[in-house]
């Protein structure tokens, strides 16, 4: 198993503080001791419509030179919506994220069934709102919205297909419960380009036997994964700590990356800091902090995959 960064973590969404060019990027997950880099599929680190071909291939030339691979492109899709304009939208997007895979080499590009976004409250990111406006929505049924979803999943595929580029459904919330429902979105697209990536902090529970399950039921499917969380110092070691003021605990990581080891995982679990960076008193933390648990993090994982 391989160790990367998303370049998410850096995006200027989370902390106080610019985000960092795509380049700088690069070069700090070098510098950190990183296989690869996960690169984001929106600003400001590579939308589709900012790159053209030189700077795709300056972006694919900086990365070998450094050593690093790309492993995938994060994209960000909505294909739930019930407005048949907005599902062709987001159709096109897609198709743009999986020639900007293509052109980066990355053999895969993460997608959402569906996904709420974000806002911007000067100029930082929160999910308050969005995810108030989903819960709020149109009068649509789950099941209408699964079968939207479905047909956008099948025509993706066959156009990632044809590119040589694998989609990564990710167990990621709205629409999505767990990874039962990933693993039956694959069965009914049926295609060969179509597969998972399960995350181990958006399962269902956490408990050694559920996530065990997870992992061995998605098997040979499994070719993308991404984790995050909080970490310390502590004898030496980078340990894990609850994400402050969230009700969640730590997340099983432990028993993820054993279980990957059973299945015969190759593949990368890349470090995402994709919430606020939050200080004692619910000040908002700087780049530096974040640069911090970045490092923790591949200390962290890296000793875990051995």
């Amino acid at each position: 198993m391989k160790v990367g960064l998303y370049t998410v973590s850096f995006s200027g969404a989370w902390y106080d503080g610019p985000g960092l060019p795509l380049a700088d990027v690069l070069k700090l997950a070098k510098k950190l001791g990183f296989d690869g880099v996960e690169v984001g599929a929106k600003r400001p680190h590579a939308n589709p419509m900012d790159l053209d071909e030189r700077a795709r291939q300056q972006v694919r030339d900086q990365a070998a030179k450094l050593g690093l691979e790309i492993p995938a492109v994060g994209g960000y899709s909505n294909l739930a919506s019930p407005i048949v304009e907005q599902r062709e939208n987001e159709l096109l997007v897609a198709r743009e994220q999986i020639k900007l895979a293509r052109d980066l080499g990355a053999p895969v590009l993460r997608v959402f069934a569906a996904w709420r976004g974000i806002t911007l409250r000067e100029g930082h990111a929160t999910y308050d709102l969005t995810r108030r406006h989903w819960e709020a929505g149109p009068d649509v049924t789950s099941l209408e919205q699964w079968n939207w979803v479905k047909e956008c999943l099948r025509e993706l595929a066959d156009f990632a297909g044809e590119l040589g580029v694998t989609l990564a459904l990710q167990n990621h919330e709205p629409l999505i419960r767990d990874y039962v429902d990933v693993l039956d979105f694959i069965r009914e697209v049926n295609s060969p380009a179509l597969k998972a990536c399960l995350d181990c902090p958006l399962l269902a529970r956490q408990d050694t036997a559920y996530v065990m399950e997870a992992v061995k039921a998605t098997g040979a499917l499994q070719v993308h994964s991404h984790y995050g969380g909080e970490f310390d110092e502590a004898a030496g070691e980078a340990v894990q700590r609850p994400i402050r003021f969230s009700r969640r605990a730590v997340f099983n990581y432990p028993d993820f990356v054993k279980a990957l080891k059973e299945i015969g995982y190759q593949g990368y679990l890349c470090y995402e800091f994709c919430h606020p960076c939050l200080g004692e008193n619910h000040e908002l933390e700087g780049l530096e902090e974040v640069k911090r648990q970045v490092s923790l993090a591949q200390r962290y994982m890296r000793r875990l995959v051995g």
